[in-house]
């Protein structure tokens, strides 16, 4: 029998509308998979410390308030300074589509907009997590 995807979700920044991120907690629950929800206003250090405790395979941030080009950068680059390599990174919310081709240049798995539907996330992350 495998072990479940393990999946960090959060909320960076000082955003303060966490009911999007909760609903993907919960779709991804439903899908079998274990879920760590962080709560709002999570830094990078507090994101990649608790994904590094918790041993996920994935974390999805979750950003409406416009601050994704400063937090994924930084949330990447503790992810590389902690040889974390091997974390999938996916970001939802408001972001528009170039900075979403820029965020995946700089190695997010994927980027889901306003409009992905709850199966098209839990579909992504099992396909892209090796199975253990």
């Amino acid at each position: 029998m495998s072990r479940p995807i393990r999946v960090l979700v959060a909320k960076p920044g000082l955003d303060g509308h966490d009911r999007g991120a909760k609903i993907i907690a919960r779709a991804l629950r439903d899908a079998g998979m274990e879920v760590i929800y962080t709560g709002l206003r999570q830094t990078p250090d507090m994101i990649v410390n608790a994904a590094l405790q918790e041993d996920v395979q994935v974390i999805g941030l979750s950003i409406l308030s416009g601050a994704h080009n400063a937090i994924v950068p930084r949330v990447l680059e503790l992810l590389r300074e902690k040889g974390m390599t091997d974390v999938m990174l996916v970001v939802g919310g408001i972001i528009p589509d170039e900075d979403a081709e820029s965020l995946k240049q700089q190695g997010v798995a994927a980027v889901f907009q306003p409009g992905a539907s709850l199966d098209s996330i839990v579909t992504f992350i099992r396909s892209g997590v090796p199975v253990v």
